[in-house]
């Protein structure tokens, strides 16, 4: 017979005695996380959020507590009354903060059982996820989860408090919209009342918050759950929480200010104190520099080191010097066995869209073949003695011309950038037990931040034949390149007045300089193919909007779930989402999705139509 809780009142939490509460009358409730028996003494170690006290039941001083505690196994609840003792010294437990004192119970009631558990909340580490996920209510008594999420609870309230006291308005906007172009599948809620037309659960508030702009809120923000019918990897879930805010007349410093601002808040929550504005560099600069949008800069820059090549040598590394050769260096790696160096053959792309790209990881054979060439090398690296040096290059038996507008790289060139960047960090992975760089230290240089601006404003869609937008199309067009014309002339050399803030070569969060004025909205509609006709048709109601006096504004949104995933060290975001999907989409606790009943489906006026 289990236990009633009547009106027994718990005093206390399990982790927040010490010794000098001993003395005091405590009642105590949790979860059985450990029982050791030692006959006339049983030992309850009692778990609750705050952590563990150790409870003792003698069978001296409370017989039918000793009897109850000989039944209770592992995540029993159980409510345990009694005085609170300092342990013998001998019996001290330094692992534990509550390890200077015990609760001698005079009374034990058990609150509920337990069927045992296909895993101990006990346990440091569960190797299957899956079994995790299924059984996600166990999995989060953790302490290890409990501690993720109390960490992400202060950091979004850092975050909250920070905006809060820069005058930014927290306000809500549906879940419930109109599907919009925002770079991924939406995912689509049937309307009964309106057949045949649906809602779209929203990627981004986007629209919502500018409209809150037109509307005159003046600084807006909302901690905000999204939704994205994506293909899903460690650092994506098909829902997700973002920071969103939204700013009138700001420049781009003004936006990076006030998120460089919440972020040293919410790091401070962390242990974590950040000094100094943050680095910024351009797109183009970034592909250069580390082949990637998201540079992770705690291992050195790549370097172009064609101008050290001679075109004898290009031609016989079988390229030409009118292409880069990427050097990237890998530092402290030291000496590589054959068997490591050819395994690492197998991390280099052999061909990326229209070139053959070839990885020359054999640097002192190189040394040898050219040594005054591969000397220049080395200085311009920075190399040192035990670093891993590798040559990208690609095959440059015939180069088109390419011609450039502005800034912006030519595609040839950046498809070896990028493939280079992929060799980087490759061989990052490979060796990170060697160069340490990835090794936390409990300090802010752990955490390296990175501005990334200049985007380009379009990319092509070799499928679809047509440009289309790189961030969204409400973003704002360089000033020079509108003026200029290139929308229509060149619209591959557009620039955006949008912005990434990139930590540790993970992306947070993205914003932009958004589009004020009609005319140019239009605009850039036409530049991505779309007609006059098609744009009033979907988004009729923002550009009537944007004729009703809108102020220049912008914005950003970054992911919370990614920020909490950093600061806890996590190796994905399941371990800071509470009820988080499976790789194939799937909450295997709930066991969601599931198909409905055939009424349910005549209601919505929709019947599933399989493959095959």
């Amino acid at each position: 017979m289990l236990d009633f809780l009547g009106t027994l009142q718990r005093t206390h939490t399990c982790g927040e005695l010490r010794a000098g509460d001993a003395g005091k009358d405590v009642v105590l409730m949790g979860w059985v996380n450990r029982r050791r028996d030692h006959g006339n003494l049983i030992f309850l170690d009692l778990r609750d959020r705050s952590g563990v006290t150790q409870i003792v039941l003698d069978k001296d001083i409370s017989p039918e507590g000793h009897a109850k505690a000989e039944q209770v196994r592992p995540e029993y609840v159980v409510a345990a009354k009694g005085t609170l003792r300092r342990r013998d010294t001998s019996a001290l437990n330094p692992k534990m903060p509550t390890g200077e004192v015990e609760l001698v119970a005079n009374e034990l009631s058990v609150l509920n059982d337990s069927r045992v558990p296909p895993f101990s909340p006990a346990e440091d580490a569960i190797a299957n996820e899956e079994v995790r996920l299924q059984y996600r209510y166990l999995d989060l008594r953790r302490p290890e989860m409990q501690a993720n999420f109390a960490l992400r609870h202060r950091v979004a309230l850092a975050i909250r408090n920070y905006l809060s006291a820069q005058g930014f308005l927290e306000i809500e906007t549906p879940f419930m919209t109109r599907s919009t172009p925002e770079g991924a599948r939406d995912y689509l809620v049937p309307s009964r009342v309106h057949p045949a037309h649906f809602y779209a659960l929203p990627q981004s508030p986007q629209l919502f918050k500018q409209i809150l702009m037109i509307s005159g809120f003046d600084r807006y923000f909302q901690i905000v759950r999204c939704f994205r019918d994506e293909d899903l990897r460690a650092d994506r879930q098909p829902e997700f929480t973002q920071i969103d805010l939204e700013m009138t007349f700001p420049q781009q410093e003004t936006i990076f200010a006030v998120v460089e601002g919440f972020l040293k808040a919410a790091f401070h929550e962390a242990g974590v104190d950040l000094v100094g504005g943050f680095p910024r560099m351009s797109f183009d600069e970034a592909i250069r520099l580390y082949g990637i949008d998201k540079p992770d800069m705690r291992l050195p820059a790549m370097t172009d080191v064609r101008s050290v090549i001679s075109p004898q040598t290009a031609g016989t590394l079988k390229t030409t010097a009118a292409l880069p050769v990427i050097a990237v260096r890998i530092p402290n790696v030291g000496e590589l066995s054959r068997k490591e160096r050819d395994d690492l053959r197998l991390l280099y792309p052999q061909k990326v869209a229209t070139q053959k790209i070839r990885a020359l990881d054999d640097f002192k054979r190189l040394e040898k073949s050219f040594p005054e060439e591969m000397a220049k090398v080395r200085t311009a690296t920075g190399a040192q003695e035990g670093d891993l040096l590798v040559l990208v290059v690609a095959d440059g038996e015939t180069v088109p011309e390419q011609r450039v507008v502005g800034k912006r790289l030519p595609p040839r060139d950046r498809e070896l950038f990028e493939a280079a960047g992929q060799v980087r960090l490759a061989l990052a992975q490979q060796f990170a037990s060697r160069h340490r760089a990835f090794e936390k230290k409990g300090t802010a240089d752990d955490y390296k931040f990175l501005w990334v601006t200049d985007f380009p404003m379009f990319e092509w869609d070799e499928d679809g034949k047509t440009w289309i937008a790189a961030h969204h199309p409400f973003t704002s067009p360089d000033e020079d390149d509108l003026k200029a014309g290139r929308l229509t002339s060149d619209p591959g050399a557009v620039r955006a007045l949008a912005y990434d803030i990139v930590l540790n070569g993970t992306e947070l969060g993205s914003g932009s300089i958004r589009i004020h004025q009609r005319a140019v909205q239009s605009e850039i509609f036409r530049a991505l193919g779309m007609t006059d006709e098609e744009a009033k048709e979907r988004f009729g109601f923002f550009l009537e909007a944007l004729t009703y006096g809108t102020p220049p504004h912008g914005g950003i949104a970054l992911g919370l779930d990614r920020i909490a995933m950093i600061l806890a060290g996590a190796p994905s975001l399941r371990e800071v989402i509470a009820f988080p999907k499976t790789a194939k989409a799937i909450d295997l606790m709930v066991d969601a999705p599931t198909p409905v009943s055939d009424t349910q489906m005549r209601e919505l006026h929709i019947r599933p139509v399989l493959k095959g």
